[in-house]
């Protein structure tokens, strides 16, 4: 099985993950950072090998710091500036809990998607 490694070292929000991540996993596609997305690529194709892979992340301590409540509170506030209306509530109080340092963040989200492929 073919193995990749990303380096946490090598950023620090969101969207450097994302590139990140394409550069060293998916070649000619290039990942924008959506995580919906993101559940599909590790699902399979979009430039992810058909027979699977394995997926190394070191110093996935410095990520966890780098991508933690400052980074997430930064994309639940992104995210509160398209979203449609009707999902406002909701953003505005992930967004409180992230100032808060509260609740999942930004690496949190990235696991949970990597851990349930």
């Amino acid at each position: 099985m073919q193995r990749f490694v990303i380096d946490g070292a090598e950023f620090s929000s969101l969207e450097e993950f994302a590139e990140h991540f394409s550069e060293r996993v998916l070649g000619e596609y290039t990942w924008r950072g959506n995580l919906d997305a993101f559940n599909d690529i590790l699902g399979g194709g979009f430039g992810t090998p058909e027979e699977g892979f394995q997926l190394i992340w070191v110093n996935s301590d410095l990520s966890r710091q780098r991508l933690g409540y400052v980074e997430t509170a930064r994309q639940l506030q992104r995210r509160l500036e398209s979203c449609h209306s009707s999902n406002r509530r909701g953003i505005e109080e992930e967004l409180a809990a992230a100032n808060r340092q509260e609740g999942a963040t930004v690496f949190d989200w990235l696991v949970e998607i990597i851990q349930d492929h």
